[in-house]
């Protein structure tokens, strides 16, 4: 399987729709999703709690999960096809950088701070351990305000703010091409959250990353200028850009769907 080193655009999907199994039979969890996001782009998905936000984006993001599965359509992101990805799942890890929904609350209990920061590394190379990894960590922790002394902390000891940034702090140390965030805010106070469109931005100027966040906060889209996709019912009802959102027929503005 060839693997696109630079493809045209960051994601494309065409169709494609996700399938979730619980207790009962299978159901759609997303249907029909059809969009790109260009190299540099930043989307916002949106919606109401059970619209298929959380596992649209999981699967892109290549997260392994034996509940969900792509069941129609075709995805490509970073050059990778998701619906079967096969020895190229690593390769698409390695380019998207993923945090998923509850992140900080669900830390590895066992790692200090530099571990968890440190393991998508690690993972990868045993060996990459020295001062140019502790230089890296040092730099993400200052990136999202917090200090050195952390690093040899556990989760239990930090607050839950701390623990949603070193879960950002994890999803950016590989420098990815592509961030797919679930609710990236979740838990930050206000004096904090600038480190969010901070990082962002930075490396949208810098080298292009592309960025897909699940957030229903407006201010968020409207500071990283970012286009929206709104779900409801696993479907899409509006999407465009942050200035020109376009509403499919049968949906209002408040994601509801028309009677009419």
């Amino acid at each position: 399987m060839r693997i696109e080193d630079h493809p045209d655009v960051a994601i494309t999907c065409s169709d494609l729709s996700v399938a979730r199994s619980g207790s009962g039979q299978k159901i759609r969890a997303a249907d029909g999703v059809s969009f790109e996001l260009a190299w540099g782009g930043t989307m916002c998905i949106s919606g109401p709690t059970g619209s298929g936000k959380s596992s649209l984006v999981s699967v892109l993001a290549g997260e392994r999960d034996e509940t969900r599965e792509v069941a129609g359509g075709e995805a490509t992101v970073c050059g990778v096809n998701v619906r079967k990805p096969g020895r190229a799942h690593r390769v698409l890890t390695y380019r998207v950088g993923y945090l998923p929904q509850s992140a900080g609350a669900n830390l590895p209990p066992r790692l200090n701070v530099a571990e968890i920061i440190a393991e998508p590394i690690l993972s990868r190379d045993r060996n990459a351990t020295g001062r140019a990894l502790d230089l890296r960590i040092a730099a993400l922790l200052d990136e999202v305000q917090l200090q050195l002394g952390a690093v040899d902390k556990f989760p239990y000891e930090l607050s839950a703010g701390m623990r949603q940034r070193v879960a950002i702090a994890r999803a950016l140390v590989l420098d990815p091409q592509l961030l797919v965030a679930d609710e990236p805010l979740a838990n930050l106070d206000l004096e904090v959250r600038h480190t969010v469109f901070d990082a962002i931005v930075r490396r949208r100027a810098e080298w292009d990353m592309a960025s897909l966040i699940v957030s229903n906060d407006p201010y968020l889209a409207r500071e990283l200028k970012a286009d929206r996709m709104q779900l409801r019912g696993g479907h899409v009802v509006a999407i465009g850009s942050s200035e020109d959102v376009q509403w499919t027929p049968g949906a209002q503005e408040d994601g509801s769907l028309s009677l009419t």
